[in-house]
């Protein structure tokens, strides 16, 4: 693998295990699926694969941080009207 694509898959990994913290079915379940994930491609060599790869992860970034906001935004919404009523 070329050193940038290395530096930038490394980067990648760590963004998604810090994002893994706190995902929904737990720390584990997340590290063991990203686990698996990496290991899988680690013999890819072919630089346009390895970006079409980053790229995807860049996309679960972007999911896993639209699904934190929803949440976040569930709960506030929870608290303003917890009596049901949503005007």
């Amino acid at each position: 693998m070329a050193t940038p694509l290395r530096s930038e898959v490394i980067r990648l990994y760590k963004n998604l295990l810090y994002l893994g913290r706190e995902y929904p079915k737990g720390e584990d379940y997340f590290k063991d699926r990203l686990k698996t994930a990496f290991l899988k491609n680690k013999d890819v060599t072919d630089p346009e694969k390895i970006k079409e790869l980053i790229a995807r992860g860049e996309y679960v970034i972007k999911e896993l941080e639209a699904l934190y906001y929803l949440r976040k935004y569930r709960a506030m919404k929870q608290r303003y009207y917890s009596d049901g009523n949503t005007e």
